[in-house]
């Protein structure tokens, strides 16, 4: 759709700047969520090895009747595959689970930096990315001194960084890194799960511009530049979530907005958190 922007990837890839997500939805619901989405607009989907859906997404792209090459899709790797092998063969999981000869992002799910060695792991995603098979490559939930890591330890700089982030978290230093190298910012959990609807400075600013809360939650990630994809499995807040183009939030705005910031996750740590399911 020629009015959601793309963001090209320090690689020349192009993204589309808001997509769908599929986290916590459920299999059995993820295919009539995602086709919904496409018929909305969307042209980007995310979703794990993680989640468990992957399958659905791949057949509810088929079964929207759009080109692949117009779907940008996103998988990542789950964390009991770090081992380099491992590594390997969840990738051709991935591809099988979504019927796709090929992907175009994937991403290292989490650091587990105490669990397993995750530059070995992305040394792994280079192998994938110089097989061609997928067209991008990078990293979700690292902080700035996981990616100082790869970048000292390694020759490709990840595409992406996905981390948490909304108006109650809104990681300026990771983003300030990100840009630094190169790296785009993708945010997740862009709402705070929900978190920053009732938020009195959000609602204000809504009720003047006769937006819902989530709407201008998502258009103050799109103007500061992150990567978002919201997830809903109810059509109008589907179609609610991508019209988000044809109107803008003032500097002031986007100030009051970033001023929630309390450092507040709804995840967990990625210092810390080392699950592996």
């Amino acid at each position: 759709m020629d009015r959601v922007p793309s963001i090209t990837l320090n690689n020349g890839v192009q993204i589309p700047q808001l997509g769908f997500g599929t986290f916590q939805i459920k299999p059995a619901a993820t295919k009539e969520a995602t086709l919904t989405a496409l018929r909305a607009g969307y042209r980007h989907i995310d979703t794990a090895e993680m989640y468990g859906n992957e399958r659905e997404v791949g057949e509810a792209v088929r079964e929207s009747g759009l080109a692949r090459e117009n779907v940008f899709v996103t998988s990542k790797l789950n964390n009991g595959f770090h081992d380099y092998d491992d590594a390997l063969k969840a990738f051709d999981q991935t591809l099988a689970a979504l019927g796709f000869d090929y992907l175009d992002l994937f991403l290292i799910h989490w650091p587990l930096p105490s669990v397993g060695d995750f530059v070995n792991t992305w040394r792994a995603m280079e192998h994938l990315y110089d097989s061609g098979r997928v067209n991008a490559i990078g990293v979700s939930n690292f902080q700035p001194h996981h990616l100082r890591r790869l970048l000292d330890e390694t020759s490709t700089v990840p595409a992406v960084n996905q981390i948490e982030a909304h108006p109650y978290l809104v990681q300026d230093g990771v983003r300030a890194f990100n840009a630094e190298q190169g790296i785009a910012t993708e945010a997740w959990s862009p709402i705070a799960q929900g978190k920053v609807l009732n938020d009195p400075t959000i609602t204000r600013i809504a009720q003047r511009l006769g937006r819902t809360p989530a709407q201008v939650t998502l258009r103050w990630h799109l103007q500061r530049g992150d990567i978002v994809f919201p997830k809903s499995v109810n059509r109008a807040r589907v179609e609610e979530n991508f019209a988000v183009f044809d109107f803008e939030l003032s500097d002031q705005d986007l100030a009051s907005i970033t001023a929630l910031d309390r450092n507040d996750r709804t995840g967990p740590d990625p210092d810390k958190f080392n699950y592996i399911p």
